[in-house]
């Protein structure tokens, strides 16, 4: 019988060490063959083969999948079978939404600081090629009785009842149950309540690609990025495809809004897209790394989760996440070196940016007599944002998360703060350190 291995570590720090992506890219494109589960594979083989780790080590795999494939929902386990990996390895795939591959660094930290695990593979994956398509319920009804029907005319029975309407498979939404609008519906109501200007969404969305760009130039994303062979042509796939070099600030202007064509602020440019992609990261407890002779990229200091009332702002949970977790860590936001935060909208990190400004955001939602204070915007995304790079649901956060520590090395510095809206009116923050 198949045992999980049980640690006897408790207390230390949890080790990052060492995180791979593959390319992002837009639906439909290169990767439009590939299934979730197929990307995750990509990124589990590269992070195991770059950091040459025994795979018999790990006591779990944990990964981020919104919109998992039908018949293989459980991604994680799906990879450790796929990879040939110990079959002794357990796995579970989470969803917290756009957070959820920082979910799952925070859930494996939480297992590690417990004397759960010692090595977890943490990360996400999502196809948007791929999504699952919902049928009306009344076509579900029919040909689930006509599957189960045991004669002729039980079976043309069970056909007459069919609406041909119902067969049209539904468009897949990203909208909000509770509120049945939209995210970019919610981000341009957030840009009109606080103020946020179309220029000045597009500014950042130039920034985004201008900076994404000088980080493929200078080598740093191929620090990060594996090249995938998608079939069934096998041409090498090595750089993210959405990043614009050459986009201007006139040349963003010019596209219309999306959400609302007539008075909306927000365009296709100042939003992210619909991406294929995977992320994984590698954990361990301090303690093990130590003895297997790594030398981590840096460790996960603090974490928060925060929610609000998703009619309100629906995108501005980080505003309340951040302030819980550099709290936890005992840091302010000067302290903080690099950081990172998701780019879903343009309006809704500038949005997000004016409330930790705002003295009275701060008093009346977070209950601090002074405001966090202002971002410097030369520490934020400084190898670009999900705008530029893309935003495979499950696999931003460990995106992020891979991207963040690899900066801090290059740069020597100490500290990096995480932030990720998600639907629902969810936020999520992270503290990393070296």
């Amino acid at each position: 019988m198949a045992v999980k291995k049980k640690s006897n570590t408790t207390g230390g720090r949890v080790a990052i060490v060492e995180g791979v992506r593959t390319p992002f890219l837009r639906s439909y494109t290169q990767f439009k063959d590939l299934t979730a589960v197929d990307l995750a594979k990509f990124a589990v083989r590269e992070l195991l083969e770059r950091t040459d780790l025994d795979p018999d080590l790990i006591d779990e795999v944990i990964m981020g999948c919104v919109l998992p494939p039908i018949n293989a929902p459980n991604v994680a386990r799906e990879v450790i079978l796929a990879l040939g990996l110990p079959r002794r390895i357990p796995g579970f795939t989470l969803q917290r939404a756009c957070a959820s591959s920082a979910q799952a660094l925070i859930t494996a930290a939480e297992g590690i600081l417990a004397g759960e695990y010692q090595v977890v593979v943490v990360g996400g994956a999502e196809s948007m090629s791929n999504v699952p398509v919902p049928y009306a319920k009344g076509a579900i009804d029919s040909l689930m009785s006509f599957s189960k029907a045991k004669s002729v005319p039980a079976r043309m029975k069970a056909l007459a009842g069919l609406n041909m309407k119902d067969l049209i498979p539904s468009a897949p939404s990203i909208a909000e149950t509770s509120t049945g609008k939209s995210m970019g519906q919610h981000a341009e109501m957030m840009a009109r309540k606080n103020g946020i200007t179309r220029a000045e969404q597009d500014e950042l969305a130039y920034q985004s690609h201008q900076r994404a760009a000088a980080a493929w130039e200078a080598g740093k994303m191929a620090e990060e990025v594996c090249t995938i062979w998608p079939q069934p042509r096998f041409e090498p796939v090595k750089n993210d495809n959405f990043v614009r070099k050459d986009t201007t600030v006139e040349a963003l202007a010019k596209l219309g809004p999306v959400f609302d064509r007539k008075y909306g602020s927000l365009s296709a440019g100042n939003s992210s897209g619909l991406t294929d992609g995977a992320a994984a990261v590698l954990v361990m407890s301090e303690e093990k790394a130590t003895e297997l002779g790594y030398e981590p990229l840096c460790y996960l200091r603090s974490w928060a989760t925060a929610s609000l009332d998703p009619d309100d702002q629906l995108l501005l949970g980080p505003a309340y996440a951040m302030p819980m977790a550099l709290d936890k860590a005992g840091l302010k936001l000067g302290d903080i070196d690099l950081m990172e935060m998701h780019e879903a909208f343009a309006a809704q990190v500038l949005s997000v940016l004016k409330m930790l400004e705002s003295p009275e955001f701060c008093k009346e939602k977070l209950g601090r007599d002074e405001p966090l204070g202002p971002v410097d915007r030369a520490r934020l995304n400084v190898n670009g944002g999900s705008i530029a790079l893309g935003h495979p649901f499950g696999a931003t956060g460990a995106r992020m998360i891979s991207g963040a520590a690899h900066e801090l090395k290059r740069r020597n510095l100490k500290t990096a703060c995480l932030s990720m809206c998600a639907a629902g009116g969810l936020g999520t923050a992270l503290i990393l350190e070296r």
